[in-house]
């Protein structure tokens, strides 16, 4: 059964605001939607789906949309540097490789 996506309401705001960039990215090089769309080899609809910052568009529909705005490397730079995970190395922390098993008894 597949699990239904959640998102809170400040990742909407970010999902919403990439959308917006994408847009006016596009609106700022002069191409239209369809030009865009069929460069990225998407659906008008998955574009605009894009350009509203939907969560139910896969992942590389926008990574297909930001290679033909010339975005590709903006979005390899994701998580690049991680200041956090490196203190938390530097501290010697243990970080474990999965979340402990839930205990389906208990419900938590």
């Amino acid at each position: 059964m597949k699990k239904e996506l959640v998102l809170l309401p400040k990742q909407r705001r970010i999902l919403a605001q990439l959308g917006e960039n994408i847009q006016l990215a596009r609106l700022r090089r002069r191409l239209s939607a369809e030009q865009v769309s069929e460069r990225a080899n998407v659906s008008r609809k998955t574009l605009y789906e894009i350009e509203r910052g939907s969560e139910s568009v896969r992942m590389g529909a926008y990574m297909q949309v930001l290679f033909v705005l010339g975005f590709e490397k903006d979005l390899a730079e994701v998580a690049g540097d991680d200041v956090l995970g490196r203190k938390l190395q530097d501290l010697g922390l243990q970080v474990k490789k999965r979340a402990p098993k839930r205990n389906l008894r208990s419900g938590f």
